[in-house]
């Protein structure tokens, strides 16, 4: 593990040599993720499902991984890792970043839709998190899994009712937890961004709407919705050795929505 104890406080956030797997990555928060582990030094993976999207993401990377892969179907999952590590020979860090939802009223969701939002945000975060330990655990480095979790892991909405994606997200960020109990004595660290909310493909309806936007700045207490820059810092912060003695948290980064 790092013992650097010097008075360099930005150097304990950058990634040189380090090697990033970011899902999600095609577009939206994933993509900016990918953009800004690259942009502090890291060797970057990225994987989704649209190919082409990945792979006009990984022109812009110098050295990044695209990785085609549908984290709803089971079989793939040991791909990202694998192919990641076959790539750049390890594993740093991981962000859990792919995520699905489904909105609509709980006593009308279907199972099979309540199975698949709870298969990609919560049961592939943890083989993708498995494989990337197996990796890291008896290196004499460590390394760090950030899951993206959300704020409604952390509290019910009801307004815009969503009981598989809550169900997930809460999951996720329990399993944040037991992992980094199991693994902190490996070499692991465990850590969760809950964000609020931010404008993606998966928010687009709630941002394009004006009941929506008005919502957003009345619920959270600094009146606005997040940039994609504000949650930079966050990431970074987990990823790096500047959390090198935390694990086990989830830093919300929501506004002050939970707070209230």
């Amino acid at each position: 593990m790092t013992s650097d104890t010097g008075l360099d406080p930005v150097a304990r956030f950058r990634l040189d040599g380090k090697v990033a797997l970011v899902t999600g990555a095609s577009s939206g928060l994933g993509e900016r993720f990918a953009r800004v582990l690259h942009a502090a030094g890291a060797k970057v993976a990225i994987t989704a499902r649209r190919k082409e999207r990945l792979e006009r993401l990984a022109g812009d990377l110098d050295g990044a991984l695209a990785i085609t892969c549908d984290l709803a179907r089971t079989e793939e999952l040991e791909r990202p890792v694998a192919e990641t590590v076959g790539a750049f020979g390890r594993i740093d860090v991981l962000v859990n970043n792919a995520g699905v939802s489904y909105t609509g009223p709980a006593e009308d969701e279907p199972l099979a839709t309540f199975q698949t939002v709870v298969s990609v945000n919560l049961v592939a975060p943890f083989v993708l998190a498995q494989h990337a330990a197996r990796d890291i655990i008896g290196r004499e480095d460590s390394g760090s899994v950030v899951n993206v979790a959300s704020m409604l892991g952390l509290v019910g909405l009801g307004r815009i009712p969503q009981a598989s994606y809550a169900a997930s997200k809460g999951g996720l960020v329990n399993l944040t937890r037991e992992l980094a109990s199991q693994w902190a004595r490996k070499g692991v660290r465990v850590n969760a961004i809950a964000p609020g909310w931010f404008e993606s493909e998966m928010t687009n309806e709630l941002f394009e709407d004006e009941g929506g936007r008005k919502f957003i700045r009345r619920g959270a207490p600094l009146g606005r919705p997040g940039r994609e820059d504000e949650l930079d810092g966050a990431l970074l912060y987990l990823a790096s050795d500047a959390s090198s003695y935390v694990t086990g948290q989830v830093l919300p980064v929501d506004g002050g929505w939970t707070a209230v």
